[in-house]
């Protein structure tokens, strides 16, 4: 299977500090992955580089069928390309309803004016319908955003994205500060939209990885540690010494 993102080869250094160092990692076009990893070891420098925000010093990032490099883009060109991501703190317009929100978010082929003439049409009245059942806040569509509780906000921030229709979704920490219930329904939000693209979670809570059950990768001083289930990372030595002893030190 051909796949939906190849990063190979890409180190990135901050004032003589390797960030990222000769990383390569690949994601399929429909796929859970979650990537864990001590503090400094690369996963937010490495969601910086996927979505344009910075730029390595070499290798490549080869994306989609037509296997077009991502170097040369600006952050919103590769957005369009359809990689979306949601940052660790909701960022949703507070004093608008959950609707609102969502119909903000709405990918729209109309060009830049889509927003400023948006028609309230039927399609994308079922689109929100739709999008505000995967995410668990149909109830709540007419509520203001500012109200809901940081774990709604953060459903409501997932559906945002899943309306901008992303091929590639990066998720930042999304389990933090949620109730366990909150969490439970989360991992299943993540699950759901991973069947029909590529979803990577950065995630530092162990039982929530656990939950999502699906691949895993460790990144340790910006490279790739160890790859495969969560039993079969945790059980190796060096993730044990790296990373697993200092997080229950």
């Amino acid at each position: 299977m051909s796949m939906l993102l190849e990063v190979s080869g890409v180190t990135v250094t901050f004032d003589g500090f390797r960030a990222i160092n000769n990383l390569s990692i690949n994601f399929a076009p429909t796929e859970l992955r979650a990537i864990i990893g001590p503090n400094g070891a690369g996963k937010t420098t490495f969601m910086d580089i996927v979505t344009g925000k910075t730029k390595p010093d070499e290798g490549h990032v080869i994306w989609g069928e037509r296997n077009i490099s991502l170097l040369g883009m600006s952050e919103s060109q590769i957005a369009r390309e359809g990689i979306g991501r949601k940052f660790q703190k909701p960022t949703v317009f507070e004093a608008q309803t959950v609707r609102q929100n969502l119909a903000m978010a709405l990918k729209n082929p109309r060009g830049p004016f889509a927003v400023l003439m948006h028609k309230k049409t039927k399609s994308n009245a079922e689109r929100i319908e739709d999008i505000s059942g995967q995410v668990g806040l149909s109830d709540s569509l007419t509520r203001v955003a500012g109200e809901l509780s940081h774990g709604q906000k953060q459903w409501l921030e997932i559906g945002m994205l899943l309306a901008q229709e992303p091929r590639l979704m990066l998720v930042d920490e999304p389990a933090a500060g949620m109730t366990p219930e909150e969490r439970e329904k989360t991992t299943d939000i993540l699950k759901e939209a991973a069947k029909t693209r590529a979803v990577v979670v950065v995630e530092h809570d162990m039982e929530f990885v656990r939950r999502l059950d699906c691949k895993v990768t460790v990144l340790h001083e910006g490279a790739v540690l160890a790859e495969g289930s969560l039993d079969h990372v945790t059980s190796n030595q060096t993730v044990i010494d790296v990373y697993l002893g200092r997080a229950h030190a």
